[in-house]
């Protein structure tokens, strides 16, 4: 198996193991219209093409019925560069792991941190409900000499395999129900960077509007409540975002 060509279902990566031990996979190229053959001719049976997911504030999607705003919307403020905060806290962060640690990116998009992740030298993941930024992220790291395991996944539906990440990295993406998986989803000490957008973002005139897709104040960190702080702030500018790195316990 070539890992930087696959892209997993969350439902089979529940069933195997990861890394090296996942067994079958669904290499991807172009996807839908763009095909040069069918996409799905290769995938398992049990795979299925994602639905829009709602939550993450940097990919374009369908409007949303109840807010009337695009609650995955590209907004002017939104950029393909990493978050300062991920840039500053990664190498700290990493240098406390163990050399085989494994590495998510939660809600990927199209990679812009998964490839910060990858250049550690850990194991790296990926997750995101769109096959298209999925298998872009992959194929343009791959072509870096990076290895990234990418996998699609409706994260509305099934959360994050437990017990399976060194670190969790979450960007511009709000799911509520999602912070028990991610919790979970961390071996004893391991961290978890998030980053997302306020209650206090709209004042930019940028960004989401729901309330679905924006933290109250000091709401952040009692998702983690139990784990370590190693970092907690919420700034105003030039974005209004919470910030938390977090390190589970190590029992």
């Amino acid at each position: 198996m070539v890992a930087g060509e696959a892209a997993f279902s969350h439902s089979l990566l529940h069933r195997l193991a990861l890394a090296n031990e996942i067994k079958h996979h669904h290499r991807v190229g172009e996807q839908r219209h763009q095909c040069g053959e069918d996409a799905n001719g290769d995938m398992p049976s049990d795979i299925r093409r994602p639905q829009p997911e709602r939550g993450r504030a940097d990919e374009p999607d369908e409007a949303d019925a109840d807010s009337r705003e695009k609650p995955l919307s590209q907004y002017a403020i939104i950029s393909d560069l990493p978050s300062p905060f991920v840039v500053a806290w990664l190498p700290r962060v990493v240098a406390s792991l163990r050399p085989d640690a494994r590495l998510l990116d939660l809600a990927m998009g199209r990679g812009r941190h998964a490839r910060l992740l990858a250049r550690t030298g850990r194991h790296t993941f990926g997750v995101d409900v769109k096959l298209d930024a999925v298998a872009s992220a992959v194929a343009t790291l791959r072509a870096e000499g990076l290895v990234v395991r990418g996998w699609c996944a409706d994260l509305t539906v099934s959360g994050v395999p437990r017990d399976a990440f060194d670190l969790v990295l979450v960007t511009r993406y709000l799911q509520r129900d999602l912070f028990e998986s991610i919790r979970a989803a961390l071996r004893p000490g391991g961290i978890v960077m998030y980053e997302t957008f306020t209650t206090r973002q709209p004042r930019h005139g940028t960004g989401p509007r729901s309330p679905a897709h924006l933290l109250e104040p000091g709401e952040l960190p009692g998702y983690f409540e139990g784990f370590e702080l190693l970092c907690s702030e919420e700034v105003e500018a030039p974005e209004a975002v919470a910030r938390i790195v977090a390190k589970k316990g190590a029992v």
